[in-house]
């Protein structure tokens, strides 16, 4: 094995993310600060709850997404892939589909839109963004001809009692889903900073032709890592549509949108080779705070929206001014 190929093995996060995670934790610290201000009802444990809960699907999907964005790939889909498979978890549970089932079923139908972006992608060789916009349509398209099939432009008559079990269940006072994040972002921590398939993660993203030169097996580490995404997804839309009570093919707007957010304000680099789950969970909490926090002072949602373009932007270049004062 070359120098080289051995160094794109070898490739990790350099120091500048290390100092791009604090200054987004200052900035994490400073929102907080100003909304607690701002707002009673901000620093409360009500709403801490409903930031979470809010953030939770973000990180349930993001933490494999963020490998992902590692990788140098992304997943423009994720938004109406949860739409597709919560009104398909809310179709298989009014006909008849024990509920835990159709919570499989559902996790399976995101990994196998997951498998299709990761076949274009790989296979096929088309970019990641024309891949995913594709499944984007094709998922959202599909959401709205299901509910169609059934009836109407929701299913929200005829589920059983236990539909909403999933996103609103509680171990003690702490819900169910929150749990259920902790875990896969451990998870995903774990394969980040233990795992061989992480440092090619890695690998792929810095150099993807130092690591194919050096044996890694580029196409299907990435495949697996768009399934994982796909099938955090398909469960964040059975989720979803438990906590509302009706699979509503309009859900998951902008999801995906949240999802980059969160994984580039965490220092992630769309370039890939650079980035962190723990990265993602700041940006996440930053992105959760500043909607909430808006939300508390009836900031309307058109204004949210610009807000949000100018965090996204704000953070891809913030990103570069470290990187390149750190060379």
């Amino acid at each position: 094995m070359s120098d080289q190929a051995s160094g794109a093995l070898h490739l990790r996060k350099p120091v500048s993310i290390d100092l791009q995670k604090v200054i987004m934790v200052g900035i994490l610290a400073i929102i907080v600060a100003a909304f607690t201000m701002a707002t009673p009802k901000f620093l409360t444990y009500v709403n801490l709850i409903n930031v979470f809960m809010q953030i939770a699907l973000i990180l349930l999907a993001g933490s494999a997404a963020t490998l992902l964005m590692i990788s140098g790939n992304f997943d423009l889909s994720v938004g109406s892939v949860v739409a597709f498979t919560g009104v398909m978890h809310a179709l298989m549970s009014k006909y008849g589909v024990p509920t835990n089932l159709s919570i499989v079923l559902a996790a399976g139908i995101g990994s196998f839109c997951g498998l299709i972006n990761g076949t274009l992608v790989t296979r096929l060789k088309i970019t990641p963004v024309i891949a995913t916009l594709g499944m984007m349509y094709v998922a959202r398209g599909g959401a709205f001809l299901v509910a169609r099939a059934d009836g109407g432009a929701n299913i929200a008559s005829g589920l059983p009692a236990d539909f909403q079990a999933l996103g609103r269940a509680t171990v003690g006072p702490i819900p169910f889903p929150l749990l259920l994040v902790l875990i896969v972002v451990l998870f995903f921590g774990l394969i980040q900073n233990r795992t061989s398939f992480g440092r090619y993660a890695y690998a792929i993203g810095g150099n993807p032709t130092c690591a194919e030169l050096s044996g890694v097996k580029s196409a299907r580490i990435v495949t697996i890592l768009y399934v994982a995404t796909g099938l955090l997804t398909g469960l964040s839309g059975a989720i979803l549509v438990s906590r509302i009570g009706t699979g509503v093919p309009r859900i998951g707007s902008g999801f995906e949108f949240d999802v980059i957010i969160a994984i580039v304000l965490g220092g992630t680099s769309i370039y890939g080779g650079v980035g962190t789950v723990f990265g993602t969970v700041i940006g996440a909490l930053i992105v959760g705070f500043v909607a909430n926090g808006l939300n508390l002072l009836d900031v309307q949602a058109f204004y949210q929206t610009v807000i949000k373009g100018f965090i996204l932007v704000g953070a891809i270049l913030l990103n570069r001014v470290i990187k390149e004062r750190m060379e």
